[in-house]
């Protein structure tokens, strides 16, 4: 019989995969509560409107890259292709926004985009999701990208690059789409099918093609930075000029729009040189007008969203194992076996990670199995060993040896581990 295999696009996150998931994770957690961010866990599933209207109906993920069906009731569900649109959704329907002004959330899980399958990226993959809303000043801004570089330093990353621009607001941006379209005019055979037809739906969303003779049509078109009006140059100087006093680096990239309609003002990118030409590990900015745009009150919002796949595979090789077990018990002998298996969950519910091998083999044989599950200590024991009430416990780095009374060894252990 044939084997069933996942979909393509679809990755199993294996053990070893999965323990650098959870350390990130762990991380973030404790980072963003620092910072005063609290998690939030929203459906995976959503009515397809709620990203028709908020992604907008022109961008690519809309266009080509949702997963949308109807269900039993003729109603259409769209599995979420980003986080942003669910968080206000939830944010607008639980009324938060009325016992807290200022709120700050962060959720994180799946998300599902049926594009290309390449490297970093996935039909189904993962992200860390931020927002901060009620907030309008340059400082949320500066808060927010910090918080953002600062984790990704925290969890290890390194060979990274913030990149900002601004993306103006209803009042400047409308000028600038008329100077875009005024500069493609006679050049609209050398752009693909799509952006010939966003000339005149979205002219910004050609600066996110990534076809390359798009690009090289668009390369010395105006920049959005000389259409911005008085307040929302203000705001952007005063973004850099924060950043500044928080010591984190930047270059202004006037041709990032990121992929959604619904940003305004202050957008951001973190790149790396580890990923290619889909070099983005993170991503963000202000939506100011997107709280109300989905039946909320007129309330300002920022936020980023970082790829945990596309983050994991630019770590450095010594985090890719970040689990490690505290000890392995190697009981040579039924006695010892029988001894073992009690000791073994005694460990396991004083919050030692512990394993044992109840096969019985060799003592060279056990030795090599505590190595490939990475095991700090390992506790050798055998029918003399309990005659004489000692067991002999081995760091498995130095392979330095100490005896251990048998009626403390719990005691000892413990503390061993804790002290580490």
């Amino acid at each position: 019989m044939e084997k069933i295999t996942a979909i393509r696009g679809f990755k199993d996150i294996l053990p070893q995969d999965a323990s650098v998931f959870w350390k990130v994770e762990s991380i973030a957690r404790e980072i963003f509560n620092a910072f005063g961010f609290r998690e939030i866990r929203v459906p995976i599933m959503e009515k397809a409107d709620l990203f028709k209207r908020s992604i907008g109906e022109t961008t690519d993920i809309v266009e080509k890259e949702m997963y949308t069906f109807a269900d039993r009731d003729n109603e259409y569900i769209t599995l979420r292709p980003e986080a942003t649109a669910s968080v206000i959704r939830a944010y607008i329907e639980h009324n938060m926004f009325a016992n807290e002004p200022i709120t700050k959330l962060f959720t994180i899980g799946p998300m599902f985009r049926r594009e290309r399958p390449q490297k970093g990226r996935f039909r189904q993959f993962n992200q860390i999701d931020v927002e901060l809303f009620g907030e309008d000043k340059p400082q949320a801004d500066a808060e927010t990208i910090f918080m953002l570089m600062h984790f990704l330093k925290s969890v290890g990353l390194t060979d990274i690059q913030l990149e900002i621009n601004s993306l103006g607001c209803p009042a400047c941006r409308p000028a600038f789409s008329k100077a875009v379209i005024d500069f493609l005019k006679g050049s609209e055979k050398n752009l693909c099918p799509d952006c010939q037809r966003r000339i005149h739906t979205n002219p910004l969303r050609i600066f996110d093609c990534k076809v390359q003779t798009c690009a090289d049509t668009i390369a010395s078109a105006p920049g959005i930075l000389d259409f911005l009006c008085q307040e929302c140059n203000d705001h952007f100087e005063q973004v850099k000029a924060l950043l500044e006093d928080l010591n984190t680096p930047f270059v202004i990239n006037a041709r990032m729009v990121r992929g959604l309609d619904y940003y305004t003002r202050t957008a951001f990118e973190v790149t790396t040189n580890h990923l290619g030409a889909q070099n983005a590990v993170a991503g963000g900015g202000r939506y100011n007008g997107l709280v109300s745009d989905l039946g909320g009150p007129k309330i300002p919002g920022i936020g980023f969203a970082v790829g945990f796949e596309r983050l994991v595979s630019c770590l450095p090789a010594e985090a890719n194992n970040p689990f490690k077990t505290d000890v392995f018990i190697a009981a040579l002998g039924p006695n010892a076996q029988k001894i073992a298996f009690g000791l073994t969950h005694q460990l396991r519910v004083s919050g030692i990670s512990t394993e044992i091998d109840y096969s019985n083999k060799s003592l060279k044989s056990q030795l090599k199995k505590a190595d490939k599950l990475n095991c700090s200590y390992t506790l050798i024991f055998g029918d003399k060993e309990i005659e004489e009430k000692k067991v002999i416990l081995r760091n498995m780095m130095t392979k330095e040896q100490q005896i251990i009374l048998i009626d403390e060894i719990m005691e000892s252990i413990i503390k061993i581990i804790k002290e580490r």
